[in-house]
């Protein structure tokens, strides 16, 4: 009898001799309960309280597993965007010096191939930090409130060429859909991996669909599943007839580097950039797959409020230019040299600093010369934000960049992205920076922070 029961499933004893002994050993054994024939008539409320107590166990050993998985996720993601955070550097370097090798070559040449193909596997390197920085939740998101309808109807029509004809793909969006405040960049990557993710499970052809709604998250559905919380949310459901997985499978399907295809077919890195991108949203995901049956991905963003904010145009000029003067701090040896030369190329005269206390004084020596100040966020001493707070209150009209690769720094950066102060993100191509320079300087509605308090803390860690 002794090992017997198997998990979840609870059993009561009943028997016409039972003793003493035989009815201590039926309940060590798992017995909810244990009953004399004589005396039946407690039965009907012990099967229900040993149901009730086995539903008990079961959602408790379901939420302990939930429990585990978001740890085990936090301590990944740790690590990942840490190495993806040190990376950024180095990578901005390496593709800054690429690119000025393709700009300084002659086209045709072997040098201006080899200066190519460095900037393509810089640009390559720079997609799987980004990915690693999203999974764990350290993207640096500029949100604002989108029409997540209009979203996916443009991003479905996008992918159509790589889902491929063979697969039908239906788009049913809600009517009355309310607006979530999101990074529509961000989310239209969710929006991408999950559809060539649904791509890859229909070799053969199927069906994609993809739905909005507005639905109400309540306390129960919260006890069930502990990572949601209970409030309102905008619905995104991306649904396929594919393959589908086993159980195992989709406990693993968004850790990084998990992957079920073949080796070269894939980084396994779509799902988790598409946790950490959710996650950072203050969303969650549920996940429903059977083999054989398809797979259903829920994303739930937040609800917002407002109407939708209409995406700016996309500037294609390559290579914007001035003859400002800009004052570039960086404690990056390798990176702050590329930019130095980045900015030369783009016709801007610039002046070096290494830290921020040493940008501060460079901006005092020149008595209102300098016209924009690009500061990386973390420097020894004096951080990029508090040395930013110390320049406008001398020179109040100074126009600013934050240069960062990592959210974690930009906790203390909130009210400057809410007044639309602008971020460079590393690691940065020289169109970027061309493009985010030539852009702040001639805002006509920049408005300086001097006075915002958030920016006076200057107890930053070295990096």
């Amino acid at each position: 009898m002794r090992g017997a029961l198997q998990e979840w499933i609870w059993g009561i004893f009943v028997s016409g001799t039972m003793g003493e002994e035989i009815a201590v050993a039926a309940l060590q054994d798992g017995a909810q309960d244990y009953l004399v024939k004589t005396n039946l008539k407690r039965l009907v409320p012990a099967v229900q309280r040993a149901l009730r107590e086995a539903d008990e166990r079961k959602q408790r050993k379901l939420m302990e597993q939930q429990v585990q998985q978001l740890r085990k996720f936090e301590a990944i993601g740790k690590l990942a965007g840490g190495i993806a955070h040190d990376f950024n550097n180095v990578i901005g370097a390496i593709l800054g010096w690429a690119e000025m090798g393709c700009e300084e070559a002659k086209p045709g040449t072997s040098l201006h191939d080899r200066f190519h193909k460095i900037r393509d596997q810089s640009l390559w390197a720079a997609r799987l930090t980004s990915q690693l920085l999203a999974f764990a939740r350290r993207q640096v998101l500029q949100p604002r409130n989108i029409d997540l309808n209009a979203l996916a109807v443009e991003g479905v029509g996008l992918l159509r060429r790589l889902i491929g004809v063979q697969i039908e793909v239906r788009v049913l969006t809600a009517p009355d859909l309310r607006v979530t405040l999101a990074d529509p960049t961000q989310i239209e990557q969710v929006l991408m991996n999950l559809c060539l993710n649904a791509r890859d499970a229909m070799p053969e052809g199927g069906q994609l669909i993809i739905e909005t709604q507005n639905v109400e998250v309540d306390e129960e559905y919260c006890r069930t599943y502990p990572y949601a919380r209970p409030g309102s949310y905008v619905l995104l459901t991306v649904s396929d007839t594919g393959v589908g997985m086993d159980a195992a499978t989709a406990e693993r399907v968004f850790e990084p580097f998990f992957t079920t295809k073949e080796v070269g077919k894939g980084t396994g890195l779509g799902l988790a950039t598409v946790y950490g991108i959710v996650k950072q949203h203050g969303g969650f995901i549920h996940l429903y797959s059977e083999p054989g049956k398809g797979t259903t991905f829920r994303i739930y963003l937040p609800a917002g409020t407002g109407v939708p904010v209409p995406r700016e145009p996309k500037n294609d000029e390559q290579r914007p230019k001035g003859t400002e003067t800009i004052l570039l701090a960086e404690d990056n040896d390798g990176l702050r040299e590329a930019a130095y030369e980045m900015l030369q190329i783009l016709g801007y005269h610039v002046i070096l600093a290494t830290n921020g206390a040493e940008a501060t004084e460079l901006l005092k020596a020149n008595g209102g010369r300098i016209d924009l100040a690009i500061l990386d966020v973390v420097m020894p001493g004096l951080s990029g934000p508090a040395a930013y707070s110390q320049m406008a209150a001398f020179q109040p009209d100074l126009r600013v960049i934050f240069a960062t690769g990592y959210t974690a720094e930009t906790v203390s950066l909130n009210s400057t992205l809410e007044k639309g102060i602008p971020i460079l993100q590393k690691p940065y191509s020289l169109k970027n920076l061309g493009q985010i320079v030539r852009s702040t300087l001639d805002c006509p509605s920049f408005t300086s922070i001097s006075n915002d308090p958030s920016l006076k803390s200057a107890d930053e860690e070295p990096r």
